[in-house]
């Protein structure tokens, strides 16, 4: 390489490097020599160099929202298997992947036993609203009541309360497996109240809606929140089988049919 051309290379890395467009730096050379090849014009293989960097940028954001919301695992739509629980709406569910209900602070619950997809879904949504570049956040129910106490005994639940109302997607999952207390309870119905036609909450409960009373300690308080829950809501009834007791047939049935041919290996 050329005094001149080795000059050039380091003055063009150094403006990437002022411009904070890394990959820019990492691939013009060789964007130049298949712009070469091709004869494709200047403006097109600018808009390659461009096209590159922005798209890893983006891909960055996303992969930090996911990181944000802390999902316990990440799943898909795609990934859920419709056919093994026939109740539930699978149109209904790829209309919502659409991400509309968000733009309309609309709610989702899905009701049914442990096992039947019911945080899958809740997940594969969050990951759907992440990729969109909505802020997400996931809790369990008992994590957000505990982060709700604390937060009230160190004067901060006003603060915490205002944040997780800008939240675009808040998914509290598996409400219904403790009870809350009453105290506990007007501090959730508080945040459901902020917020309330401004933002979505999907929520995961194995209790039905006349059993939230017991979830709650209290009728009334129970009562005010599915009535603001529920007011712009995708209710979802799932009853069908466990994915979980499925996936452990399925094992054991692995397992079975390995045991049965080493046991015919060792008998021929």
């Amino acid at each position: 390489m050329s005094n001149l051309k080795e000059d050039l290379s380091k003055t063009i890395k150094y403006y990437c490097k002022v411009l904070s467009i890394p990959l820019v730096a990492e691939i013009y050379e060789r964007e130049a020599e298949e712009a070469a090849r091709t004869k494709i014009s200047y403006q097109q293989y600018l808009y390659n160099l461009l096209k590159y960097q922005v798209n890893s940028r983006l891909d960055n954001s996303v992969q930090r929202r996911i990181k944000k919301a802390r999902f316990p695992f990440i799943k898909t739509i795609e990934e859920y298997d419709f056919s093994f629980q026939p109740k539930v709406d699978e149109r209904l569910i790829k209309g919502l992947s659409e991400l509309n209900f968000l733009e309309e602070g609309k709610n989702i619950i899905f009701v049914g036993p442990p096992g039947v997809g019911k945080t899958h879904l809740a997940v594969a949504l969050g990951v759907k609203a992440a990729m969109a570049r909505k802020r997400v956040l996931f809790f369990t129910a008992e994590e957000l009541i505990q982060n709700l106490i604390s937060e009230e005994y160190s004067g901060r639940l006003a603060q915490y309360v205002e944040s997780l109302s800008r939240i675009d997607l808040l998914i509290i999952d598996e409400l219904g497996y403790l009870e809350i207390n009453k105290k506990a309870a007007a501090l959730f119905f508080k945040l459901i109240s902020k917020r309330y036609e401004k933002t979505s909450t999907i929520i995961t409960t194995n209790k039905p809606f006349e059993e939230w009373a017991e979830i709650f300690a209290d009728e009334v308080i129970a009562s005010a929140i599915l009535d603001r829950l529920l007011h712009h809501c995708y209710p979802f009834f799932i009853t069908g089988k466990s994915y979980r007791m499925k996936e452990l047939f399925e094992r054991k049935e692995k397992e079975r049919s390995k045991n049965d041919k080493i046991g015919v290996g060792q008998n021929s």
